[in-house]
């Protein structure tokens, strides 16, 4: 059975943030990064059984692209929740605090 995806509005800020970056850099580069996002976030509807990194908070690292996708998983409900997109040079101790 697939999971629900719940992105949370603090996360939306975070994508939003890293696609106006990519097309600030070149035009349609936001938007190719849109598009492999979404492909990650259907790969966690299917199997979101990616590595613990923090307590109870699953990473997933976006290959071309240096960031994570911070997500915890409750099974009862069949839910993934998108805490954060993390830029990983970042402290990841700064989006501990959501």
């Amino acid at each position: 059975m697939a999971y629900d995806v719940v992105v949370n509005p603090k996360s939306i800020m975070d994508i939003q943030k890293a696609i106006d970056y990519y097309d600030e850099q070149q035009v349609g580069l936001g938007k190719k990064f849109e598009g492999t996002l979404n492909k990650y976030l259907l790969k966690l509807q299917k199997n979101p059984f990616f590595s613990i990194r923090y307590d109870k908070v699953h990473c997933l690292p976006i290959k071309k692209y240096p960031f994570m996708i911070h997500f915890t998983i409750d099974e009862k409900k069949k839910e993934v929740t998108i805490r954060a997109l993390f830029h990983t040079s970042l402290n990841p101790d700064i989006w501990s605090k959501r």
